[in-house]
């Protein structure tokens, strides 16, 4: 269905939560009035609302699109008969988890059909918190898709994507994040053989920039390295599955046209992408740990103030200065739920058994941090600068549990020997001599 747009399509507008405005053909965006009553091309005006009208000013998503069609040209949506795998929730446990690479398919799968549901903070009728996916496939998609129940953070981690939104274009590699509106249409294409992540859908707000604080007006992600596409547009009659999730199925209905007709566009309900490598890392340059929100990307505010909904983070290369410190992520049980990826190299907090594609879910007050390896390595170190480089893990944080599908319970991927990394730690206390005290 779909083919390579030119390279003149790739082109971005920069900056976070702006109001933005696209036309691919001049005068596709109206003066002055939103919905003209003759819009002067022809037009549809539509109006995309990814919040209540009512809402604040500051917390207001929404996009005008001029297409070629109107969305609400569509038939009856059917259920398909392939539905996303591991949508079923698995008995409740509390043990620590941890899953090896998943494969990519020998089969002709797409990015849909490559989905694979690991996590959710609830039922797939849930109005915050979230699901977690993972995701591999071999072949580009014929066909259009968009989900009604949340939006969707992409974590590449194998593989490069062109993601095709009503909106324009979107390439997106390894160590590059993208993020797909509530409700918005798109289809990704493989720029390479294959490829494989993970996806975070955020049933809560949208996900914006964390306030710094303290930490004042510069630092970790900066708004100015966030890129929303320009207006590109398809004007076919050519027959397209536009397939939908709602309540966590699958449904399908055919159009008799494309869905990526949108000639031009304005304001904030946008897609975007991000480079982590871009990150503006911080840390101590005297002693001990700041807490690892200091590494948080995006997040999505929660009902409890200062407890997200979900806070994404990320753990890239960063120099390690601090002056008699326990150096790797300490020992610690957390209120939050730690869902976790590798995306390249090492993480620094186990000498293996995490691999890049791999996932370790640690929920409310599991206990967990450094392998045995990694803590007596860390304990003996000679404390000087020291560089963690060529490296890249992320963690989805919630203050929901994540409770694992049946289908993560039950694949083979999932390491059935996990707590014996932390098995054989050394006994080193050493209780004073109190006669030698005297």
């Amino acid at each position: 269905m779909f083919t390579a747009p030119a390279s003149e399509a790739l082109r971005y507008q920069s900056g976070f939560g702006n109001q933005f405005s696209s036309e691919a053909v001049p005068g596709g965006l109206p003066v002055g009035q939103n919905s003209p009553q003759r819009h002067p091309l022809g037009l549809y005006a539509e109006q995309f609302s990814g919040t209540a009208f009512t809402v604040p000013r500051a917390e207001a998503r929404r996009t005008w699109l001029y297409r070629i069609q109107p969305s609400a040209a569509h038939p009856q949506y059917q259920r398909l008969t392939r539905q996303i795998t591991g949508q079923q929730q698995g008995p409740i446990t509390p043990n620590r988890l941890r899953w090896n690479a998943f494969d990519v398919p020998t089969e002709p799968t797409d990015f849909i059909d490559g989905l694979i549901a690991l996590a959710s903070t609830s039922a797939a009728d849930q109005a915050e918190g979230v699901s977690v996916y993972v995701y591999a496939a071999n072949r580009s998609m014929q066909r259009a898709f968009f989900n009604a129940d949340g939006e969707w953070l992409i974590v590449p981690q194998q593989g490069r994507l062109r993601i095709v939104t009503e909106l324009g274009l979107l390439d997106i590699e390894p160590q590059e994040i993208a993020v797909m509106p509530r409700g918005l249409k798109f289809s990704v294409q493989l720029l390479d053989e294959m490829a494989r992540g993970y996806i975070c859908e955020n049933h809560g707000c949208a996900l914006r920039l964390p306030d710094l604080g303290p930490i004042g007006s510069n630092g970790l992600a900066n708004p100015r390295d966030f890129q929303a596409p320009v207006a590109h547009f398809e004007n076919s009659e050519q027959p397209t599955e536009l397939v939908q999730k709602f309540l966590g199925e699958l449904w399908s209905a055919p159009l008799d046209h494309t869905p990526f007709d949108v000639v031009a566009w304005h304001g904030n309900n946008v897609p975007y992408k991000y480079d982590l490598r871009l990150f503006n890392t911080l840390g101590t340059v005297s002693y001990d740990h700041p807490d690892p929100s200091i590494f948080t990307v995006l997040t999505s505010p929660g009902a409890v103030h200062g407890q997200a909904n979900v806070d994404f983070v990320i753990f890239p290369p960063r120099w390690m200065v601090a002056e008699n410190t326990f150096r790797p992520p300490w020992f610690h049980r957390n209120l939050m739920n730690e869902f976790m990826g590798l995306i390249d190299g090492a993480y620094d907090a186990k000498a293996e058994g995490f691999m890049p594609g791999g996932v370790s879910l640690h929920n409310c007050m599991s206990a967990h941090g450094p392998d045995n390896a990694t803590a007596e390595k860390a304990m003996a170190a000679d404390l000087k600068p020291h560089k963690i480089e060529q490296t890249m893990a992320f963690m989805f944080e919630t203050g929901k549990v994540l409770r694992p599908s049946r289908h993560a319970l039950e694949c083979p991927q999932l390491q059935s020997d996990y707590d014996a990394c932390w098995k054989g730690i050394a006994r080193t206390f050493k209780p004073f001599d109190t006669d030698s005290q005297q």
